[in-house]
């Protein structure tokens, strides 16, 4: 277990070499998975305090806590997917699917913090800059994956982080229907 957590603290760093060592390394995706599906957790945590504290059913937080794990896990494969689908146009040699699965499940390290969005007042600040850090980390796992300069990465990058923003928001909106 601690280095699962010497793992997010490396990440944590945007340190470009940490990223570019992380496909090249064996058995890296079940430890970058592991580090995704503890921030979906960590999301649904922060959702399902506050449902609770607004005294929603037990059924109505549980379905919270499914659609907090499954966004974030899905946003994590499509976001990868996009990534390398536009390495692939953009370079002949880019590396695998799997091969940057790792890179950017461990970009997704800020989000193990998200809940900290229960704290009143700083939840929505929080969140966003949590969600920057993110996109940031998501920019240099795509750089050291790809090999290709930050511009290039941080405009691929941008290309899905809107979308993904507008789902995590959407899902919110759904949450609080919930209330």
């Amino acid at each position: 277990m601690t280095g699962i957590w010497r793992t997010i603290r490396a990440a944590l760093t945007l340190n470009g070499e940490f990223y570019e060592t992380a496909q090249n390394t064996p058995k890296t995706q079940g430890l970058a998975l592991s580090i995704v599906l503890i921030a979906a957790v960590s999301r649904a945590i922060g959702s399902v305090v506050i449902l609770l504290l607004t005294r929603t059913t037990l059924i109505a937080a549980a379905l919270a806590v499914l659609l907090d794990v499954l966004g974030v896990v899905i946003s994590y494969y499509v976001w990868t997917f996009t990534i390398w689908g536009i390495g692939r146009w953009m370079k002949t040699n880019a590396p695998s699917y799997r091969a940057l699965l790792s890179p950017i499940g461990f970009a997704y390290a800020p989000q193990v913090l998200n809940f900290l969005t229960v704290i009143p007042l700083l939840g929505r600040a929080i969140e966003l800059l949590l969600s920057g850090w993110t996109l940031l980390a998501v920019i240099v796992a795509t750089r050291q994956g790809l090999d290709i300069s930050t511009r290039r990465a941080a405009l691929i990058c941008l290309l899905w982080f809107p979308v993904i923003q507008i789902v995590t928001g959407v899902t919110q909106a759904v949450q609080q229907l919930f209330d």
